[in-house]
């Protein structure tokens, strides 16, 4: 249950929610159903991105299955509290692409009384956590963790194995790159 104002005239509260999990897990098609509902509640709503994510297009926040809803590209995390002026949610896709200043933004965002949603990959194609995930975990109320199923073997997967040799680590890529594997497939083909 989210709380929009408990009594007229208090003001409301703010919180931060993550959406964390491997590629294809889901993530993007849930922030956008949680977006999709505070909208239809009449509440509004911003969504970013980071300006880099470009892979379905570059003013739409896209799901692997096509769900889209529109955003505003930022280079930096700092542009979101310029932009994020009299809003009552906040959305935030690909978080692990933003700078470490993410959590102070999101902090910021929900202590203003924001409701903040925020998805990204927990771990990289590693499986190390990825950028500033594991602050956003510790500082958000909800943590949600999705799963894709694994192609080899159809368990649940938790990482987003790459399927090329390029060791940087964002490497923008769909299915032609990766592949999600639960752990037991992640170790017998990743690189010892």
């Amino acid at each position: 249950m989210f709380l929009e104002q408990s009594r007229k005239g208090e003001p409301k509260t703010g919180w931060i929610e993550v959406i964390a999990g491997s590629m294809f897990s889901g993530k993007t098609e849930e922030l956008i159903r949680r977006l999709r509902r505070a909208e239809f509640a009449k509440q509004k709503v911003e969504i970013f991105k980071p300006s880099v994510d470009i892979r379905y297009s570059d003013e739409e926040v896209v799901s692997h299955n096509s769900t889209s809803i529109r955003s505003t590209p930022v280079e930096s995390s700092s542009q979101i509290l310029l932009l994020a002026d009299n809003v009552d949610v906040v959305g935030i896709d690909e978080a692990q692409f933003f700078d470490m200043g993410i959590t102070d933004v999101c902090v910021k965002l929900a202590n203003q009384g924001v409701r903040v949603i925020a998805a990204g990959l927990d771990m990289d194609f590693m499986g190390r956590p990825f950028g500033p995930m594991p602050a956003l975990f510790a500082v958000a109320e909800y943590v949600t963790k999705v799963h894709a199923v694994c192609v080899r073997c159809g368990d649940l997967a938790q990482f987003s194995f790459r399927k090329s040799a390029n060791n940087k680590i964002v490497v923008l890529g769909e299915k032609d790159i990766y592949e999600p594997l639960c752990r037991k497939c992640y170790l017998e083909v990743s690189p010892k």
